[in-house]
């Protein structure tokens, strides 16, 4: 259910990215009204939406470096979040100097890496492990000799 759930998230996230951007901006920004995206930061979105997408469709199949670079930037995330979000909005702002962190920035990029690393763990599952997590296993009887 959760592999579905990420699944669809992320044909979201490829197909709309301005709304997912836009929630990620009232999240974190002061001033979301004020943010200035560069041109490019909405493939960024759509980017990472298709990473979500191919690892949990592929799973064990997908790319192991996709999977990796995914691992890393998860546990990056998760370790050191105030470097990340110092880069990335350098990356995705025109206007970065002018906007307002909100307090609680670091626990969210600490909540994204962990997403990240959820979808690593999920991809190497497979889908055939968490199918057998949601049926019951059968039981055989035993023999009375």
């Amino acid at each position: 259910m959760l592999r579905k759930l990420l699944i669809g998230f992320g044909c979201f996230e490829i197909v709309r990215p301005e709304p997912v951007m836009d929630m990620c901006e009232r999240i974190g920004l002061e001033n979301p009204d004020e943010a200035e995206l560069r041109p490019r930061a909405l493939w960024g979105a759509r980017l990472e939406g298709l990473l979500f997408v191919w690892l949990l469709v592929r799973g064990r199949e997908g790319t192991t470096a996709v999977s990796a670079l995914l691992g890393l930037a998860g546990a990056v995330l998760v370790l050191l979040p105030q470097p990340i979000i110092e880069l990335s909005q350098r990356v995705v702002y025109e206007n970065a100097d002018d906007l307002e962190l909100k307090p609680w920035i670091e626990p969210a990029a600490r909540a994204l890496g962990a997403l990240y690393l959820l979808v690593v763990v999920l991809s190497m599952r497979g889908e055939e492990a968490t199918e057998s997590d949601e049926v019951l296993p059968e039981v055989e009887p035993k023999s009375t000799a």
